[in-house]
């Protein structure tokens, strides 16, 4: 199959597939992110149960094969009455996981803030809400742009366990095994979801370095 044929035939489809690994991955990022803001404020928190239940959190969903959840969310779950939309399993599967992973980002954010400042804030009579607010989360946040760019990515990335399960519109990896069922596409079908994966990616990075070069703290 030559790519004129490959884009007559599947062009609308690579489109559609386009859009909707966009929207998985943007839903999927905002969602993570909120998650892992929640998570961290949690592992940081002067209360003993809810610092275990954070990092326990992570050690699951940071350890675990994100395929295996999608499998539980969309194949075992019905069996206990809870059934949701192919893309709903793709979105909370990728949601859980790389909240996980973004809670990390957020502590080497932390990590990064001095000691003195943290004692400032203290002596200043700062509760820990308003250390959060004021000194702790707007520096974890500009010193977490790459890392986050990185995530986002990575995200992107994930949304293709969606190939496993039937989407509808399918996203990139899944419209690729869609058409090599159909028709004998070889490696071409590959070659196109990658470069629209790979150019996507390196828009993201472009984008996280400008961003980081914004708000970048000078040491």
């Amino acid at each position: 199959m030559s790519i004129q044929e490959l884009f007559s035939l599947y062009g609308g489809m690579y489109v559609k597939a386009y859009g909707a690994t966009l929207w998985m991955t943007v839903v999927s990022y905002v969602g993570a992110m909120l998650l892992a803001l929640l998570v961290t404020i949690a592992r940081v928190s002067p209360i003993s149960p809810l610092r275990k239940v954070g990092d326990l959190y992570v050690q699951i969903f940071r350890n675990v094969a994100t395929i295996s959840l999608l499998v539980i969310f969309y194949y075992a779950f019905p069996y206990l009455g809870v059934v949701w939309s192919e893309q709903t399993c793709v979105i909370v599967v990728t949601v859980l996981v790389a909240a996980s992973f973004g809670s990390e980002n957020f502590m080497t954010g932390i990590n990064t803030i001095g000691v003195g400042q943290i004692e400032a804030a203290r002596s200043l009579g700062l509760g820990f809400r308003q250390m959060l607010k004021n000194v702790v989360i707007p520096q974890a946040l500009r010193s977490s742009v790459l890392p986050m760019t990185n995530l986002l990515v990575a995200v992107m990335l994930t949304t293709a366990i969606g190939s496993q399960v039937p989407l509808d519109p399918q996203e990139l990896t899944g419209l690729v095994s869609y058409i090599n069922t159909m028709s004998v596409g070889g490696i071409l079908p590959f070659a196109v979801s990658a470069v629209l994966y790979a150019g996507t990616a390196f828009l993201i990075g472009l984008a996280g370095n400008a961003i980081d070069k914004r708000v970048r703290i000078l040491r």
